[in-house]
């Protein structure tokens, strides 16, 4: 499991390192990673291009097929409502996440304070929710983006 939350938090070190947000997403079927995606919101001007949206398509586009059956997805940081519900109707079997969204929202980023246990449970959603996986290194990759200079939000 390790290997494949480093591969999200690789790649969200890519993606800060090109301008974008701190955010990185890994999915895995089995024991084969399927895709790997950072955040491009800044590069791409569009507030949807989250890193778990971006492995979606990426992994729907690879696996031919728009439901994820059989997969988990290792976020570098909580899902926001937008990534859970793309979550959920992908039918991805399980979330694991490294830092919280309150983590996030501390250091500026504007979002909406509900967990992904929270959507889980209203939503009555089958998806599994692991949290604080590897959150030390999360953090670490946080850091890293809050002494960038010029970031934008």
């Amino acid at each position: 499991m390790k290997k494949y939350m480093k591969n999200a938090i690789e790649i969200a070190k890519k993606g800060v390192r090109k301008g974008n947000s701190p955010f990185g997403a890994c999915i895995v079927k089995g024991k084969t990673v399927i895709a790997v995606a950072h955040n491009t919101v800044l590069k791409r001007k569009d507030a949807t291009d989250h890193a778990e949206i971006n492995a979606i398509h990426k992994a729907c586009k690879k696996l031919r097929n728009h439901e994820l059956r059989g997969c988990t997805i290792y976020s570098t940081t909580e899902p926001c409502p937008m990534c859970f519900s793309a979550i959920h109707w992908a039918k991805i079997d399980k979330i694991v996440f490294g830092t919280k969204i309150a983590d996030v929202k501390k250091l500026g980023f504007s979002e909406l304070t509900i967990s992904a246990g929270k959507m889980k449970k209203l939503g009555r959603s089958k998806v599994k929710v692991r949290g604080d996986y590897m959150r030390k290194k999360n953090l670490e990759l946080l850091k890293m983006w809050e002494k960038k200079k010029g970031k934008t939000y």
